[in-house]
């Protein structure tokens, strides 16, 4: 009987320890911001594809002549279909169009990105400078050593 119970103590301590570490690991900072960044991420995504599909890539299909650029493909194999115009075999397609649109996608999300790193850096830029002139405006006062000195050289200089 006592085998048993020290088994249970020993499986309820492996889980619970094995709980504490997952929380511990969940809850770190850097865990937390991944997430965040991958759910912003995402949203993000969904904008910029729409941008381009229903923005971008319209204008563009107006500027060549109003083409809709999903719409092009390059047939393979074509569509068997029967007498009654029923799909026996779907046709083999390479979609070009999409493929467009995702180097669009992909050419604005890169954009954006860079755009929002360089912004960040020159923020950080300034912010190391404002700190660096605050310390450079308040000289520390000088020691009576260095007071020792300056008036030595001041005194060197006048002869």
């Amino acid at each position: 009987m006592e085998d048993k119970n020290i088994v249970k103590k020993i499986k309820k301590s492996k889980s619970a320890n094995w709980l504490k570490e997952f929380k511990d690991f969940a809850v770190k900072g850097n865990v937390v911001d991944l997430v965040v960044a991958v759910v912003i991420g995402a949203a993000f995504g969904k904008i910029v594809s729409s941008l381009v599909a229903d923005i971008v890539m319209p204008l563009v299909g107006v500027l060549v002549g109003g083409v809709n650029f999903t719409g092009w493909k390059w047939i393979l194999r074509p569509a068997v279909l029967a007498e009654n115009g029923e799909v026996i075999k779907q046709a083999v397609t390479m979609n070009i169009g999409v493929f467009i649109q995702n180097v669009f996608d992909f050419l604005v999300i890169s954009l954006a990105v860079f755009i929002m790193v360089k912004m960040i850096g020159r923020l950080k830029k300034r912010l190391i400078k404002e700190e660096k002139e605050k310390t450079e405006e308040t000289p520390k006062p000088l020691t009576k050593d260095q007071e020792l000195l300056t008036e030595i050289r001041d005194l060197l200089k006048k002869e």
